[in-house]
């Protein structure tokens, strides 16, 4: 095997280690335009925690364009947003003690981010999830939809 050959196998090996090192993690971006980067999330099953970083890269203060990342079923949604907004800015737009909310982030601004690690206990294959933001009015538009796989 040759230097090349033995660099090129190394560097693979290291790449799928790498893979499978973060599998159990994720990222997402939200934006001022009230967009999240990424349409669907999923996780291997064999994941027992979920590490969650999201990323505000626009440039509005929580308080003007403030966005969070809240997982609940997709029935739930409408109804989690809505009591979100009745529980305020100081409860991050999420109901304390939520049984229907799975995770959920802190309302962060422009430059800011911020992570979570939550269970998948309670999750399976063919559970009907979304991710979405619970900020006054942003529901409707900045969601997605969560796999286990």
């Amino acid at each position: 095997m040759n230097n090349l050959t033995k660099f090129t196998v190394a560097a693979l090996a290291l790449s799928a280690f790498h893979s499978s090192a973060n599998e159990c993690e994720l990222s997402v971006e939200s934006n001022d335009m009230m967009q999240f980067s990424k349409k669907t999330m999923s996780v291997p099953s064999k994941c027992e925690q979920v590490k969650l970083t999201l990323i505000h890269t626009g440039k509005l203060p929580a308080a003007a364009m403030g966005h969070n990342w809240v997982l609940t079923e997709k029935k739930n949604v409408k109804a989690v947003a809505s009591d979100g907004m009745r529980a305020g800015v100081k409860n991050n737009y999420v109901k304390p003690d939520d049984v229907r909310v799975f995770a959920s982030t802190k309302v962060i601004g422009g430059g800011e981010s911020t992570s979570i690690t939550f269970s998948t206990k309670g999750l399976s294959k063919d559970g009907d999830y979304q991710f979405f933001c619970s900020f006054p009015g942003h529901f409707a538009i900045m969601k997605g939809t969560f796999k286990i796989v």
